[in-house]
């Protein structure tokens, strides 16, 4: 039996304001990616590694713990 597909409507300024700033790129983190697709962080960095020929190359990448420290500053100033 075929799943059936729903469709949601998520607003812009919710994605937008999942959206970083890092290594001169706009990010979005796997958790906030996985709530969006309303699934598990784990689940969602799993299914991404098995389907990694789907994704371009730099699709995925660890932060270092000062590009961490630096995107947690950000969490404060775009939430306001």
């Amino acid at each position: 039996m075929a799943k059936k597909v729903t469709e949601l409507t998520i607003p812009d300024e919710v994605i937008m304001n999942k959206i970083y700033f890092t290594r001169g790129h706009k990010v979005m983190l796997d958790k906030d990616l996985a709530e969006l697709y309303d699934v598990e962080t784990k689940v969602f960095n799993q299914a991404v590694k098995r389907n990694l020929k789907r994704f371009p190359i730099d699709f995925m990448f660890q932060l270092s713990e000062k590009e961490w420290k630096n995107l947690r500053s950000q969490f404060a100033t775009s939430k306001n």
